[in-house]
């Protein structure tokens, strides 16, 4: 457990700097002298680097070791967030964000597979939940903090605040954590890497499109047809090279495959679009400020916090599969219950919509996580974790950009302008209806998934 909480608390760091940004564009925007889109930039390449990277960390984790990488990950991801809030110029700040977002790609995975090594089986349930908390509030807390430290202080202290918190996750992970080596090394697979890379880097590029302010629908498309064609040449070559870079073999396993991609990508997709979605309704629709926005967001942080004392009981109690088909349907009807937020809405019943959609997202996201690594053997939770932070960067930016592209052509279809209350509802409907098809996903796994890992206990 002692492990599972540094690289929780690391992990939290690194998804913290993906979303801390967004509020603070405009103060940026004036240091550097352009506009705020453009500075906006900043995100798109930490995504980028993020995604592109991803895959080599499983090789690299065998030649340097585990906490070996890990730790210098999280060091070069501490200097290269100071040398963010030390830029000086807009192309400075992109370099840094784009080494900050390689480092960052090293961290998730890695992290997650010393966890893995060093715990059992029976106690991964435990253990993994530990993990799930700086996924569910690094994005519904980055742009409430990031807006108050830049108030406060100024934009460049959202990059410096990481100086300490880095140094102390160096320090523990080098004292507190073992160092896994494979001592047969395998050649870097450059091709599949490469393959991979293309694949990765024009879908990501592609989706940032269309969620950004200026939709490039042609410039899109054709990054998505070189997406396509890269990602099949390169599951072609990885099923059949001696050494690939990440072997496939795991997602011939249902319940991984369920879980991280049909079932899994999908609620991950509608899961995403929330924390998206909301703020911009509350601030842009409804005239809130962004503290008052601030405040009942926590309402929906709370319940994320508050639900995980009672996951894994219910879990125990009802079982993996149960689980994820009666809480899917339940948060894909807390998402779209979002779209009944109104400024005249009584206080309480608002608070019961938030809470409703905050607990049942931090139960799926738990539940998704414990069916992922269920069933996977010893040899196989290298790939798996590879493959898990790859396909959940994916969903999360098909979720965001999904939700972008429903606002506009919303708003196109009104011929309006401006966004209004009626896109979001819309966005948060349709969001919801993409949650609810993930249950007929995760009807198809085995009543037995993960009885192992959680240790169910039986009806009656």
């Amino acid at each position: 457990m002692q492990i599972a909480l540094i690289v929780a608390c690391a992990n939290f760091m690194q998804n913290l700097d993906s979303t801390i940004i967004v509020t603070a564009l405009p103060a940026m925007a004036h240091s550097f002298a352009t506009n705020a889109a453009r500075v906006g930039e900043g995100i798109t390449a930490y995504a980028l680097a993020a995604a592109v990277c991803i895959p080599a960390s499983a090789w690299l984790a065998e030649r340097l070791g585990t906490r070996n990488l890990f730790s210098g990950a999280i060091a070069l991801f501490t200097l290269s967030s100071m040398a963010c809030g030390l830029s000086g110029s807009f192309a400075a700040f992109i370099a840094a964000r784009l080494v900050q977002g390689g480092s960052a790609a090293m961290m998730s995975p890695v992290g997650r597979l010393i966890v893995l090594r060093n715990t059992e089986k029976h106690e991964l349930m435990q253990t993994l939940s530990t993990l799930v908390w700086p996924s569910l509030l690094a994005p519904v807390i980055g742009p409430v903090l990031g807006g108050f430290i830049t108030d406060a202080l100024s934009w460049r202290w959202i990059f410096y605040v990481n100086l300490p918190f880095g140094i102390a996750a160096v320090a523990l992970v080098l004292s507190l954590i073992p160092n896994h080596k494979v001592k047969e090394h395998t050649a870097f697979d450059h091709r599949g890497f490469l393959l991979l890379a293309a694949a990765v880097g024009c879908l990501s590029y592609g989706l940032d499109l269309i969620a950004g302010q200026q939709l490039d629908v042609p410039l899109a498309l054709g990054l998505f047809a070189a997406a396509a064609a890269a990602g099949y040449a390169a599951v072609r070559h990885l099923d059949s090279a001696g050494q690939p870079l990440v072997r496939l073999n795991v997602l011939r396993r249902r319940e991984f495959f369920i879980a991280t991609i049909s079932g899994g990508g999908l609620s991950r997709a509608a899961i995403s679009a929330t924390p998206f979605l909301l703020p911009l309704m509350l601030e842009v629709s409804f005239g809130y400020s962004p503290l008052d926005a601030g405040v009942l967001l926590l309402v929906y942080m709370l319940a994320n916090l508050l639900m995980k004392a009672l996951t894994n009981p219910i879990i125990r109690r009802f079982g993996l599969r149960r689980v994820l088909m009666v809480n899917g349907a339940i948060t894909a009807a807390g998402i779209a219950a979002c779209a009944l937020l109104a400024p005249g809405l009584p206080l309480g019943l608002t608070a019961l919509i938030l809470l409703l959609a905050g607990a049942s997202r931090s139960m799926q996201f738990t539940a998704m996580l414990f069916t992922t690594f269920a069933e996977i053997s010893d040899e196989e939770r290298s790939p798996a974790s590879v493959l898990f932070s790859l396909t959940q960067q994916i969903a999360m930016a098909v979720g965001v950009a999904g939700a972008a592209l429903i606002l506009n052509f919303s708003r196109l279809l009104r011929h309006a302008a401006t966004l209004s209350a009626f896109d979001f509802r819309l966005a948060l409907v349709l969001a919801g209806c993409i949650g609810a098809f993930a249950v007929f996903a995760y009807a198809r796994l085995p009543e037995s998934t993960g009885a192992e890992v959680s240790r169910r206990v039986a009806a009656g």
